[in-house]
């Protein structure tokens, strides 16, 4: 089992990119999702879930480690006025190292997304990430669907990443704790530039298949410098990480 490409977000929903190599922290891979926005009225973080356009705009890190982002006409965002006029609401762009909650939108009714069945969990501290700080999945697992719906950071060459979790892989110089399965949310259904339409099949398929869960993420154990090509070996239980 190899690793194919490697992806990262900046801007929690927004389209990320693919790196060759990066470094893995405690907090994941280095630059992902390390920014978010938020409705300064709600105090909510926006996630594609409840704001669909923001799979539209794109997130680029910078050389001196800050971020721009790219809205859909190409021109980059000035600031948080610029940010909240494409949006049509006050927003902010948050840092994670700036305290504050970390409470996003899911709803329960994955057909009609009626609203009376959304609800509000509270993320992970480790960056924006919804609970995990590294995923990872498999050419073998998602078939012919397109790897930026399911916005793994680690895409795999070959299948077999569910049979991983309650273990410790190596990844380059790094170790992972694998622990959980990743439940899919409507966040996989959504349009996104590049010829991907609106596809409620997709989410359909993973709860019945599935069981609702794709992609497999955890926590670092130690951390390294990963690149695509590198093995991604199981850890012998009683072996150092």
């Amino acid at each position: 089992m190899r690793v194919v490409e490697l992806w990262r977000y900046p801007v929690k929903s927004l389209q990320g990119e693919r790196v060759d190599a990066a470094a893995l922290t405690a907090q994941g891979l280095a630059g992902d999702r390390r920014w978010a926005l938020f409705d300064r009225e709600t105090g909510l973080g926006l996630t594609a879930r409840r704001q669909p356009v923001l799979l539209h705009a794109a997130a680029r890190l910078r050389d001196d480690g800050g971020v721009d982002v790219v809205l859909p006409d190409g021109s980059v965002a000035a600031d948080d006025g610029a940010l909240s006029a494409w949006l049509g609401r006050p927003v902010e762009l948050r840092a994670a190292d700036v305290a504050g909650p970390r409470r996003y939108e899911n709803p329960d009714d994955i057909e009609t997304e009626a609203e009376d069945s959304w609800w509000v969990f509270e993320g992970s501290r480790d960056a924006f990430h919804d609970s995990v700080a590294l995923t990872l999945v498999s050419r073998a697992t998602i078939g012919p669907r397109p790897v930026r719906r399911f916005r793994p950071n680690v895409l795999l060459d070959s299948g077999g990443e569910d049979a991983l979790v309650g273990g410790t892989v190596r990844i380059g110089d790094a170790a992972v704790a694998l622990t959980t399965q990743v439940p899919r949310c409507v966040m996989v259904t959504r349009a996104q530039p590049g010829g991907i339409e609106v596809d409620r099949d997709v989410l359909r398929w993973v709860h019945r298949e599935r069981a609702g869960v794709l992609a497999v993420g955890g926590t670092v154990l130690r951390p390294g410098t990963v690149r695509v090509g590198d093995a991604v070996t199981a850890v012998p239980v009683g072996a150092p990480g």
